[in-house]
């Protein structure tokens, strides 16, 4: 099946927030503000893009869906990024209510709307495993049955890491093991549906569909930082950090195709030096 993994980099959707904004306008300021916006970075070239670039099954489509009113300079950054990753192409839209817009850029990524596909949820400042494709296509193999006699079918691998920056190590890091967090997470969509993995809120999935859950190996790095979306609000859980050992340094590299660097130039980022823009 076309296995299509979906990213949002900064889209001003209307709605898809926990926080909310007054306008569209805002938004477009508090998601382009410079500062924000070189952590963004940071975080999608030395920790998201590594594990899927290295991918073992690279048959896949990386769709990155951005606002039309991304200013240019980072338009490019973005591109340049992506330049060595064929599965890689930017969808730019104008602001627009999150879930139809989401829905609708899927939709039209599938090659076929009449087959069925996989469609993977992943944020711009998380990572996925080297072997996630190649498992996800396993799971739904293996599943077939009950994929072939369902609209949707959910797939979950809820053991990873929650990594964070750190003023005494490189970075700090805890073991997560938590079901619907919304990294590691796919669909199976049979052919003719046209609901997508974004028309549901993740931590549900399991309230409009069967699911499946695997908890055998680390499937995903989810960062924590301070312009994490669920973490505007207060009463939000924190993870116990530590230093990394030898061995998450291993795992790291091995599972995620990361060194230790690299994780701490996705939370060390350099000065800002785009303009400041609010589309």
């Amino acid at each position: 099946m076309q296995t299509i993994v979906f990213c949002r980099f900064s889209y001003p959707a209307e709605g898809g927030f926990q926080v909310e904004h007054d306008s569209i306008a805002d938004r477009q300021a508090f998601l382009y503000a410079p500062d924000r916006m070189e952590q963004r970075f940071a975080l999608f070239e030395h920790l998201c893009l590594p594990g899927l670039k290295a991918q073992t099954d690279p048959d896949f489509d990386f769709v990155v869906l951005v606002g039309t009113c991304l200013p240019a300079p980072y338009l490019s950054r973005l591109k340049a990024l992506m330049a060595d990753m064929p599965q890689g192409r930017i969808i730019a839209r104008d602001p627009a209510p999150h879930r139809q817009i989401c829905q609708s850029v899927l939709n039209a990524a599938r090659k076929h709307i009449n087959q069925p596909c996989l469609q993977v949820r992943h944020d711009d400042d998380d990572a996925l495993s080297v072997d996630f494709i190649a498992r996800l296509r396993k799971a739904a193999t293996d599943c077939a049955a009950l994929v072939l006699s369902n609209k949707l079918v959910g797939f979950d691998w809820n053991r990873g890491y929650t990594i964070c920056r750190s003023d005494l190590h490189p970075f700090e890091i805890t073991e997560t093991v938590n079901p619907y967090l919304g990294v590691a997470q796919a669909l199976a969509v049979q052919g003719g549906v046209r609901q997508s993995l974004m028309n549901f809120a993740h931590s549900r999935i399991n309230r409009f569909m069967p699911t499946v859950t695997f908890t055998d190996a680390p499937m995903y790095l989810r960062s924590h930082h301070g312009s994490n979306d669920s973490r505007q609000k207060p009463k939000v859980d924190h993870p116990d950090f530590h230093a990394p050992t030898v061995e998450h340094i291993e795992t790291l590299n091995r599972r995620f195709a990361l060194t230790a660097d690299a994780v701490e130039s996705a939370f060390a980022p350099a000065a800002s030096t785009a303009p400041h823009a609010a589309g």
